[in-house]
Order: structure tokens, then C-alpha cells, then sequence
């Protein structure tokens, strides 16, 4: 399917939907149709179908000594794509603190981050901020009243596929409809989210995303090189041509040229120095493997056991879904895939991917350049992004390393 642009009716999945969740079967009061309906209601509702229904098999660690721990069943959605987080629950009045009221320390399972939206709300990270702390009003048992509580929370665990929803809709009471926030909202392809984990959860992916981050410039800065290497040995190879054409004073002056770089050793260091594009490539794959172990050594061994988990704290983006229109009753929504690279039949492997989009219209599907994702932040009634999936980004695994 990832190679046509053919439409597929989901039938089967539509009406499986609509069995489960009835409120998806309402008919439009136009009497034309289905209802509108919110389609991060739907995700939640599916998702969370999938985490009762969908099972794989956990395979217990290699070095397990006991044979009782056989392959059990876990949730595939428990396992890549929820995450833990820990919070702490505190009054905010002073009398409360000094009255010795404690913190109460809690954990919870999460299924999605949300980026709440306000008048300071410029990119995805500020929302998500937000998000992570919240006010309560309940009970103090101190001070014998309602009292306004501050939660703090923050990641203890990262799962592999990191879903993040915009929270645009609200309920507008004066017109009794959920209404849609227009503020435009960046989002990154790549997605840092160390800032957001727990103390513990930080000093375990440091490491690997600073790696991360010093091989690809390391990367960069060879690339660079290289070309520049290659300009500057094309150049030479001009002006040999062109002097060799010009007869023999010419050539005379390329052999004066030649022996007085020699006596500088410019010249001879630049002829040792350059490389033939297989030389090059044989040291890239070289340099490339080293960088490879490095990285996965840098992987902590608790993270590395849990399959499911983001063990370097960087995401890419990898699916949203988008809204057009001014509330959640109305208008229109789409979706984004990027395209992964063609299968090679020879390696059984993925080739490099050309940074495209599928975008799912309705029943059109259409190819669109990776530039189509930036205008998708939202700033009025056109297309902006409610759902993000992000993926964690690609590490090495024990097979890389050892092959």
C-alpha cells in the first residue's frame, strides 16, 4: 500500500468503530450523513480499545537464570506507545506547609502528552510545559478547606512512539459549542524531550543524545570537507590541462610551479591527502561503525532492556493529523504519513528515505514536499496540526554492532 496512491474505504474498520463507540454512528441533524465528530476523541477511544485487545508476546531478558519466566502477553500499546510519568501534589498556601502537610508523591500511565494552548503558547515545548504542571482545588485535611494544589509531573518513562495533541478545543458557553483556538503553534521535526523527564530518566539519556548530536556533526563536518577536497582537486586538474595545453613555456612554468610547492610541500601533501570516492567511502564505513559502538555502549543496560522505550530522548516526526475550520463540530480533517524508503529486495533492507509526505484527503492521496509540514501551525481557519506522532529516532542495535 505504501506504494500507490490508490484510496482504500476502510469499511470494516469504520463499522467495527462504530459497534464499540455508538456516539460515532450519530447521524448529521442535516439528516446528509455521519455526524462531525473530534477526531482526538477518536484516537483515544481507539487506542484505548487497542491497549485491551491488541497483545505481543514479552520475551523474558537472555540472561534470565529461573525457566518459570516464559514469553508472556503484554499490551503492544503498554509497551511502545504509553509512557509513566511521577508527579508531586502540593498546597500552595504557606499555612498549609507550615501546619505540616506533606506532598503526596504519585505515578501515572499516560498515553499521550498534551500541549495546552494559551496567549504565551509559541511552540509545541511551551505547551507541553504547561501541561506537565497543573492547578487542583480539593480538600486540605491541614487546613480543614478547599485549597488550590499545584501538581508537577514529569516523565519516568519514554515509550517508542510519543503521541502529542494540541488541546485547540474548548467549551464556549455563550455559544454553547466547542470552539477552536486559532493561535499558531510551531512544532519541530525533531522533538527533544529530556527537559521533561525525571532526574533519574535525564542522566540515562544525556549521554546517548549528546552522541547523537556529535556524530551527526562529525558526519556534517567530513561531508563538508569532502566536497571542498574535491572542488579544490578539480581545480588543480584545470590548470595542469590548461598550461599543458599552452605549449612548452606553459609547460615549463607547471614544472617551475610544481617543484617550488614541492619545496613548500603543499603541493605533495595535497596529492597524499586526496582520496578516490571508494577510498573515501570504505573510511566512511569505517569511521561510521566506530561511531556506531560508541553510541551503543553509551546506551544505559536498564533502558536497553525495555524494547518499547525511547532510550535518547529525541523524536522525529512521523504522522499528524490535521483540522480546518473554526470549531470541532465543523470542517475537515486530513492526515500526514512520511514516506519511508523503498524496500531493497537484495538486503531485505529500507534504502534512505526522500523526506516526502503522503497526505490522506479524504479518498486522495497525494505526494507533498516536506516544506507542506512547516504550514501546518495553525494562525486561522486553514489546516493546523491537533495530533502529532513522533517516533523515537533510530539507535544501533547489538546486530549493527557486531556485524
Amino acid at each position: 500500500m505504501s506504494e500507490t496512491q490508490q484510496g482504500f474505504p476502510p469499511l470494516v474498520f469504520l463499522n467495527a468503530l462504530r459497534t464499540a463507540f455508538p456516539q460515532f454512528a450519530q447521524r448529521s441533524k442535516t439528516g446528509h450523513g455521519y455526524a462531525q465528530q473530534d477526531a482526538e476523541e477518536a484516537w483515544s477511544q481507539i487506542v484505548s480499545q487497542l491497549r485491551q485487545k491488541l497483545k505481543v508476546k514479552e520475551t523474558p531478558p537472555k540472561d534470565a537464570e529461573t525457566s518459570a519466566q516464559q514469553a508472556a502477553d503484554v499490551s503492544f500499546i503498554d509497551k511502545y506507545l504509553a509512557g509513566r510519568s511521577e508527579s508531586t501534589l502540593e498546597c500552595d498556601e504557606v499555612a498549609a506547609k507550615e501546619g505540616g502537610e506533606e506532598p503526596i508523591h504519585g505515578e501515572d500511565v499516560f498515553l499521550k502528552l498534551d500541549c495546552h494552548i494559551d496567549k504565551e503558547t509559541n511552540h509545541l515545548r511551551d505547551g507541553i510545559m504547561a501541561g506537565l504542571e497543573e492547578k487542583i482545588e480539593k480538600k486540605s485535611s491541614v487546613l480543614d478547606r478547599d485549597a488550590i494544589y499545584t501538581k508537577k509531573s514529569r516523565i519516568a518513562r519514554l515509550p517508542k512512539y510519543l503521541t502529542v495533541h494540541f488541546v485547540r478545543f474548548f467549551w464556549k458557553r455563550e455559544a454553547q459549542k466547542k470552539a477552536k483556538i486559532m493561535r499558531k503553534v510551531t512544532f519541530p521535526k525533531e522533538l527533544d524531550v529530556v527537559e521533561f523527564c525525571t532526574e533519574t530518566l535525564r542522566k540515562q539519556l544525556v549521554p546517548v543524545r549528546d552522541k547523537v548530536r556529535e556524530v551527526r556533526k562529525d558526519e556534517e563536518d567530513v561531508t563538508r570537507a569532502r566536497k571542498r577536497q574535491k572542488m579544490a582537486h578539480k581545480q588543480e586538474e584545470d590548470r595542469q590541462r590548461e598550461l599543458k595545453a599552452g605549449g612548452p613555456a606553459d609547460e615549463k612554468k607547471l614544472v617551475k610551479d610544481k617543484q617550488a610547492e614541492n619545496k613548500d610541500g603543499d603541493a605533495e601533501m595535497a596529492d597524499a591527502v586526496y582520496k578516490t570516492d571508494a577510498e573515501y567511502e570504505a573510511e566512511r564505513a569505517a569511521s561510521i561503525l566506530a561511531a556506531k559502538k560508541e553510541l551503543f555502549s553509551l546506551i544505559n543496560p536498564d533502558l536497553a532492556k525495555d524494547e518499547g522505550s525511547n532510550k535518547s530522548g529525541l523524536y522525529e516526526l512521523r504522522g499528524l493529523v490535521t483540522h480546518q475550520g473554526a470549531s470541532a463540530d465543523s470542517g475537515h480533517y486530513t492526515s500526514y504519513v512520511k514516506k519511508q524508503g523503498a524496500m531493497d529486495s537484495q538486503t531485505g533492507k529500507r534504502k534512505e528515505e526522500d523526506g516526502k509526505w503522503w497526505w490522506f484527503n479524504d479518498d486522495k492521496v497525494s505526494e507533498v514536499e516536506a516544506e507542506k509540514i512547516e504550514t501546518l501551525s495553525g494562525g486561522g481557519e486553514s489546516h493546523s496540526a491537533l495530533i502529532l506522532l513522533y517516533r523515537a529516532i533510530e539507535l544501533p542495535t547489538a546486530e549493527e554492532v557486531t556485524e
